[in-house]
């Protein structure tokens, strides 16, 4: 089975669309893919899931194409976010709060 950076690499191929995804403007369209994410719950929390669903497959392509594009691997950023995050926000500190790590 393809790696999901393979099959979108030839989905964008298959187009020659590489020309048109410079960096900025890949990051204007997850930006852009995410509004149109949050206006499905803009009037209401229980948002259609099918409609969710199509607006989330949006964003996460357009960050997987960004990360590509940057020569990043989305999964290794993800985890050294994370290590960074746990530092902020020990367990001991954090657990069931929403408060901002600076004001613990």
């Amino acid at each position: 089975m393809d790696s999901l950076a393979e099959v979108l690499r030839l989905f964008v191929a298959q187009r020659d669309w590489d020309q048109f995804h410079r960096p900025a403007n890949l990051a204007k369209s997850v930006a852009i893919e995410a509004g149109e994410l949050l206006e499905c719950f803009q009037w209401d929390d229980d948002a259609d899931s099918d409609r969710v669903a199509g607006e989330l497959a949006d964003v996460l392509t357009y960050c997987h194409l960004l990360a590509a594009k940057l020569g990043l691997d989305p999964d290794q950023i993800v985890r050294d976010k994370l290590i960074e995050t746990a530092q902020k926000y020990p367990v001991d500190l954090a657990r069931g709060r929403s408060t901002r790590y600076d004001q613990f």
